[in-house]
């Protein structure tokens, strides 16, 4: 659904991403792994042509998408979940679940019934929800515009371990609707509870591609890119 062949991207001189190659395919979950800094939001950036790759090729069903304006990518199907979430703080929630919505698919009703807390907090301004809550409603603000693929930048950034438990649970039922999904996290248990296949970033390349129970696995590469001991600690 997805490919990412070679793509090079830079902020000004600075290249940020080297011949990164990656897939995701239909109704499948991948993530995206790797410390701060490595180019991770990067790559999301040059799928949605917010930073256009300069070199290599992205492809989604079959079309290439590489320089092509972040809103004719979005109308393709794809939806972005930003890091930091980025909802509309002054407005209620159902003020932002309704400005995203797009063509036919998703309903508001849908979503109600997806997220209850969201119909119970339609009134609420997004600056008066919880952490945990703001990430529902940027995921369901994405899918009403009822994309195929959807791409969740940190979703677990700054919720406790919790609600990270309940982002995991929302991120499956995604792929039992029907959707791809592309995960980029530093949370290795989210990321590897969740997905189908991983990837590994470090300094702007893929260090390592596999079957997420083989990343599970690999203790050496856990440590050394992600920064993760057998105990699943992080380092200090």
């Amino acid at each position: 659904m997805l490919e990412l062949a070679g793509v090079d991207t830079y902020y000004g001189q600075t290249q940020i991403l080297r011949k990164v190659s990656l897939s995701v395919e239909e109704g499948k979950i991948v993530t995206l792994l790797g410390r701060n800094g490595m180019g991770k939001t990067t790559t999301v950036r040059s799928i949605m042509g917010l930073t256009p790759a300069r070199a290599g090729s992205i492809t989604f069903e079959g079309q290439d998408i590489t320089r092509q304006k972040h809103f004719r990518i979005a109308r393709l199907g794809l939806a972005l979940v930003p890091q930091g979430r980025q909802i509309f703080a002054s407005l209620s929630v159902r003020e932002n679940l309704t400005m995203g919505m797009r063509g036919k698919g998703f309903s508001l009703e849908d979503i109600y019934e997806y997220f209850p807390i969201l119909r119970e907090r339609a009134k609420h301004r997004g600056n008066q929800l919880s952490g945990g809550e703001q990430q529902m409603l940027a995921i369901a603000r994405a899918l009403l515009a009822n994309p195929k693929l959807i791409l969740l930048d940190e979703p677990s950034e700054g919720l406790a371990p919790r609600i990270v438990e309940e982002v995991g649970r929302i991120v499956l039922r995604l792929k039992e609707m029907g959707l791809s999904v592309l995960v980029v996290e530093q949370n290795v248990s989210l990321a590897l509870g969740v997905s189908d296949y991983a990837y590994v970033m470090h300094r702007g390349e893929i260090v390592y591609r596999g079957a997420t129970a083989e990343l599970a696995r690999n203790d050496a590469v856990q440590a050394e890119y992600i920064g993760v001991s057998r105990l699943g600690r992080g380092e200090d």
